[in-house]
């Protein structure tokens, strides 16, 4: 590994996520955004690739030393936002993800949220005795409990009054005088008088939920499914303010790096095969 000035960002570091790590500062940055290998789907031609172990239980200890480094190098108020797919061994649905964010959670991550990543366009399965799998997990994590969250940066638009609401008579309720609820945990709130319900809603949206509709990427010069930009758009929107630098210790094709770009971040990747850092590097800056 080269040395690197850690003075200036947006860089990518060729060598294994560990090394890579143990050699970056305490508390640099402020989010980190990852999918590391999945365990035995793909062999990514490189001594110390991550994924290969002899066993689920393996590739889970090689995992969390990985995640160690990683919350050593995050800020006192950053967050780890992790996606991983899971794995049938002989029949038996590992439970990967869960082993995963439990193991961290004993290593003293704070476990905020499990995101459900549902890909509307997932490859098809033959299978006849199980669902077929079209979702994934994404797990927030903080490193404290005080940490940085930015809700209104990803507000989705709100559902209750649109055509799409599920709410009994809801949108006949809106506007009119004794359409909404005066008593019950809504009582007292001044908003809610007149049949204003819009009034009591958040004008930038409503809260963003845990399912995540998004579908699989493809890109040209990558043999392989890349990280979509509008899953990693969201948490690094919500996890680091303009100018933050953003962290990804499996950097692939760099979509994390590129999206953090176009949002005003920095960051840093790191990606063990020198080939993937190519392609990230063209994607990014264009060279």
């Amino acid at each position: 590994m080269e040395e690197v000035n850690f003075d200036q960002t947006n860089f990518i570091i060729n060598a294994e996520a560990l090394d890579a790590l143990k050699k970056l500062p305490d508390e640099l940055v402020q989010t980190v955004i990852t999918s590391p290998p999945y365990y035995d789907q793909r062999d990514y031609c490189a001594n110390q690739q991550i994924g290969n172990e002899e066993s689920p239980e393996k590739y889970i200890n090689r995992l969390v030393e990985v995640f160690d480094e990683v919350k050593r190098v995050l800020k006192e108020d950053g967050t780890l936002w992790l996606n991983l797919g899971d794995k049938y061994i002989n029949g038996n649905l590992a439970g990967l993800p869960w082993k995963l964010a439990l193991s961290l959670k004993e290593r003293g991550w704070i476990l905020r949220s499990d995101i459900i990543w549902y890909k509307p366009n997932a490859m098809p399965s033959s299978v006849k005795n199980r669902p077929t799998t079209d979702h994934e997990y994404i797990f927030l994590f903080a490193k404290s409990s005080k940490y940085y969250y930015d809700a209104d940066a990803i507000r989705e638009p709100h559902v209750t009054f649109s055509d799409n609401s599920k709410m009994k008579g809801g949108r006949n309720h809106l506007g009119k005088a004794g359409g909404t609820p005066e008593e019950g945990k809504n009582a007292g709130n001044s908003n809610l008088h007149k049949g204003r319900w819009d009034q009591a809603f958040h004008p930038k949206g409503r809260n963003k939920r845990t399912v995540w509709q998004v579908p699989l990427s493809k890109f040209r010069d990558a043999h392989f499914a890349v990280f979509p930009e509008k899953l990693v758009e969201p948490c690094i929107l919500a996890g680091s303010p303009e100018s933050g630098i953003v962290l990804d210790p499996f950097f692939g094709s760099g979509t994390v790096g590129l999206v953090a770009n176009k949002k005003g971040r920095n960051f840093i990747g790191i990606e063990i095969n020198d080939n993937y850092c190519e392609i990230a590097s063209k994607r990014i800056f264009n060279t």
